[in-house]
């Protein structure tokens, strides 16, 4: 239920049906951000994202990172809020990337990029602005997006040399076809989800 509270002028609008994810660390330590019950839409948990933003702590300082299927995005504002340079988001559904931008301006993120539209078809062409040093691939769940995904990132040069690729999938896909020269540096599960970092091998 959204508490019908007093509201700064700068907070995002609230709505019927909006949530919300907090930032855990970082210059916006503890700051709530609105997220739009859109299909699909399933944040990380904040058990979840504490394990993965220690994995990726020593990586993030000036990181470019990509949050492809954004949906609440709060995998980019978590690596904004710790240092990352850039976070470009890609969000299909309008709502929840209407949000993103209101929680941009919320913030005052000067660095970050909302695309609202298509992951595959951004994905299908080379990046305009350079590759990304981190990847977060977090696809809705059975639609069979995963592999075509991976696939994707590593033929088109979405990659920087070295790069980090965080994936998080449905449990019971327990194996997925990624590029020959990734190789998993870590993995957990929390409940109903698989969640691996890899990295991308040096010079490919």
């Amino acid at each position: 239920m959204v508490k019908r509270a007093n509201r700064k002028p700068s907070s995002p609008t609230p709505s019927r049906g909006v949530g919300s994810v907090r930032i855990i660390a970082g210059r916006w330590r503890g700051r709530k951000l609105a997220v739009q019950d859109a299909q699909g839409l399933r944040p990380t948990t904040d058990r979840v994202k504490e394990t993965v933003f220690n994995w990726l702590a020593p990586y993030l300082p000036e990181a470019r990172c990509l949050d492809i299927f954004a949906g609440s995005g709060g995998l980019g504002f978590e690596a904004l809020s710790r240092g990352a340079s850039w976070v470009h988001f890609c969000e299909k559904h309008p709502a929840a990337a209407k949000q993103l931008r209101a929680n941009v301006d919320h913030l005052g993120a000067q660095n970050a990029h909302i695309d609202c539209g298509d992951a595959l078809a951004l994905l299908a062409t080379a990046p305009k602005d350079g590759p990304y040093d981190i990847v977060f691939v977090d696809p809705p769940f059975h639609q069979g997006l995963l592999e075509d995904t991976l696939a994707a990132l590593d033929a088109n040069h979405w990659l920087a040399p070295n790069a980090c690729v965080y994936v998080e999938a449905e449990s019971d896909l327990e194996a997925y076809q990624i590029p020959a020269h990734w190789h998993c540096h870590r993995e957990k599960r929390a409940g109903q989800v698989n969640y691996r970092l890899y990295f991308t091998e040096p010079d490919h």
